[in-house]
């Protein structure tokens, strides 16, 4: 009997216990989040000031990033007006290499199947020509680099700090506005201010200095060996004497203007063993990619020349 009456007091004494532990455990809990809600740790404190900060950047970034779409929006028109200034005509898309247009419905419906058939094939042998002629003079070049000749073709740019907007008309019948005719075009017109620098592509012997007021005007010719010659036409001032060595990169005179030309540029012919080769095909180590692949469609695709 007194064995039973001493187990109910022990468990009377362990359930005080558990009441009083789970009562303090409650009352911690409740005064811990009190404490959260009214009260900030030092390290909440310093996140909530560095989210404020955050939050104001983002607005400020925003802000510039707008700012700077503007800006580039207002350039691109800027170009796009130039560009059309100087050759009568809208400038072309850069999302279209091959000015593909797409046929409805209905025009497929009338037109017949050898349409589709002539005009892929003359697509196709027009890009296959155009992928032997990039091909041949990759392969001259690596010709040359991997025998260590003294002389390798012109890569540099005859330009500096070029933008593909820069680029007009390369090799190939191109519409002449001042006789208005399609003539052939031996070189790249390379739009740029009256008096700018004018550079070697590579090294060479200056074989020719012609000081003239018709046709293409001033011109240096440069002989690099290997075949590959330059030509830089309708310049201002000539730095060069003729017969001199010149490097890569040095200065051979300014870009002029002449009575015979829409606007200030640098007409900018390549040849190799005496045949014309297009200039844009040596610019791809002085480029990015994606300035390269600009450059190759504004020169594709545009008609007209500016002398």
């Amino acid at each position: 009997m007194a064995a039973k009456k001493k187990d109910s007091k022990t468990k009377r004494i362990l359930m005080a216990i558990l009441r009083y532990t789970v009562a303090s455990l409650s009352m911690a809990i409740v005064l811990y989040m009190l404490f959260a809600l009214f009260f900030s740790t030092k390290e909440e404190r310093q996140l909530e000031k560095e989210n404020r900060l955050y939050s104001n950047m983002y607005s400020a970034m925003k802000a510039k990033e707008e700012l700077i779409g503007d800006v580039l929006e207002g350039l691109m028109e800027r170009d796009d007006a130039i560009y059309e200034e100087l050759f009568d005509t809208p400038p072309p898309s850069l999302e279209e290499v091959g000015g593909y247009r797409g046929v409805g419905m209905q025009e497929s419906e009338t037109l017949p199947e050898r349409y589709y058939v002539n005009t892929a094939s003359d697509r196709a042998d027009s890009l296959l020509a155009m992928a032997r002629g990039i091909d041949e003079d990759f392969a001259e070049v690596f010709r040359l680099l991997q025998e260590k000749a003294d002389s390798i073709p012109p890569l540099s740019l005859p330009l500096r700090n070029m933008s593909y907007v820069q680029v007009g008309a390369s090799v190939g019948v191109k519409h002449n506005p001042i006789y208005n005719l399609q003539v052939q075009h031996d070189g790249l017109d390379l739009i740029a201010p009256q008096g700018d620098p004018v550079y070697a592509a590579a090294s060479g012997r200056v074989t020719k200095v012609t000081h003239s007021r018709k046709g293409l005007g001033n011109e240096v010719e440069i002989d690099h060996g290997n075949g590959y010659v330059t030509k830089y036409s309708l310049l201002g001032d000539i730095s060069v004497v003729q017969g001199r060595m010149v490097k890569v990169g040095q200065v051979l005179g300014t870009v002029g203007v002449s009575t015979f030309v829409t606007a200030p540029h640098l007409h900018f012919e390549v040849y190799h063993n005496g045949e014309v080769k297009d200039p844009i095909d040596f610019f791809f180590s002085s480029l990015s990619p994606e300035d390269y692949s600009r450059m190759r469609i504004m020169a594709a695709k545009t008609s007209q020349s500016m002398d």
